[in-house]
């Protein structure tokens, strides 16, 4: 074991796999190490076990950051059709899901040897289970104190990830690296993550455990139409995880249940030709006949659509096309996808991953103050900032 390398990267996920990769062949030698004892878990556990690695309509829109420009030129060097070629040169069979989502057809375990299969070409050299002590700049160089003794490099990449998901080894040693080098950190919070709940809405959540709907949900002047999942703790699926990425503590957020129908005037044609039939039966038309018989006992509204007044129609509409809600907080980092916040981008270089201020010092993935959307673009970020800091270190 060499003691001094070109590079050292921090966190053997997607972004540092890629990263060591592309570094590797332009001939740098590439020390890549992981605290744990298992490789690129979150790539393991993604889709369903299936890795949507990317998505083919990856663009700067579909990502959050407090400098919002800073993806794109990360996102034009190292677009999805690269990595799709990279897949496709691996002869993984993979497919689109919905709205531009890729997965393996097979196994997430295909990505992850794929990397691997790339970095053992190109001669990194990877471990696992290494721990790191401490981070100094010495001499124009870094040393990297760890459980396998101390090394030095002049290029250190820190590919750690943010806070979600700690029980596969989640940390805020990025954080800490940067703060330690005078970087500024973007307040963070869980992302991509369920809604909870709290008294009436809690309980009414908690009956209608594992229903789904098509839905619309919006907060503020962000919207997301897919589906929603009501559970026991409170509310899920891709339109709620979507959404909890824009939604602050105390802010309301507004859904449609049955974003293809104008519930109000549906109702008022029914009370002209089924007026004798029970509303929530009407109701049930449209929606999931949990869904409706919970709607009226909440609305507290019931009886044949004839007896109705025009005023209980409207609020019975209401609920469905504009269902306004106050979540009580999020399920947090521990079913979190991502992590909204982290490396204060305007420190960072766009076109390398370079600390501006900090010659030799890289920022990678999820680290960064970079959040995408669900389905793909998180990984595609890993894949590109990876390449970009790769072609750079």
């Amino acid at each position: 074991m060499k003691s001094s390398y070109d590079v050292i990267i921090i966190g053997a996920g997607a972004a540092g796999m890629m990263c060591a990769i592309e570094a590797a062949k332009r001939g740098r030698r590439v020390w890549l190490i992981d605290h744990a004892k298992k490789i690129a878990e979150k790539i393991r556990i993604a889709g369903g076990g299936r890795c949507n690695f990317t998505n083919i309509h990856t663009k700067p829109d579909a990502f959050l950051s407090r400098n919002r420009h800073f993806c794109k030129s990360a996102l034009n060097q190292y677009t999805q059709d690269d990595f799709i070629a990279l897949v496709q040169s691996h002869d993984i069979a993979f497919h689109e899901k919905k709205l531009g989502q890729l997965f393996c057809d097979i196994s997430s375990q295909q990505i992850i040897d794929m990397l691997l299969r790339e970095c053992d070409d190109a001669g990194v050299e990877l471990e696992i289970n290494v721990s790191v002590q401490g981070v100094a700049h010495q001499n124009n160089e870094y040393v990297i104190e760890t459980s396998h003794g101390r090394r030095t490099c002049s290029s250190l990449v820190i590919a750690t990830g943010g806070l979600s998901i700690p029980k596969i080894g989640a940390s805020k040693f990025g954080y800490d690296i940067a703060k330690q080098f005078g970087i500024n950190v973007v307040e963070t919070n869980p992302a991509l993550v369920p809604l909870t709940f709290q008294d009436a809405l809690l309980e009414q959540c908690k009956a209608l455990s594992g229903l789904s709907v098509e839905a619309t949900v919006s907060c503020g002047k962000t919207s997301f139409s897919e589906g929603l999942l009501f559970t026991h703790r409170g509310l899920s699926g891709p339109s709620i995880l979507q959404i909890s990425s824009y939604w602050k503590e105390g802010a309301e957020i507004i859904i449609n249940l049955a974003p293809q129908i104008n519930v109000d005037a549906f109702l008022r044609e029914r009370k002209q030709t089924k007026a004798k039939q029970e509303i929530q039966n009407v109701l049930a038309e449209i929606l999931p006949k949990r869904l409706a018989q919970s709607i009226c006992e909440a609305l507290e509204i019931a009886g044949n659509l004839g007896e109705l007044s025009d005023h209980k129609i409207a609020v019975m509409a209401a609920a469905v096309n504009q269902w306004r809600i106050k979540p009580s907080g999020t399920e947090g980092y521990r079913t979190a996808e991502v992590t909204l916040g982290g490396v204060d981008t305007n420190d960072v270089s766009s076109k390398t991953m370079e600390v501006k201020k900090q010659p030799g010092l890289f920022f990678i993935g999820e680290v960064l103050d970079v959040t995408g959307h669900l389905g793909g673009y998180n990984f595609q970020w890993a894949w590109s900032s990876g390449f970009v800091a790769g072609q750079s270190v």
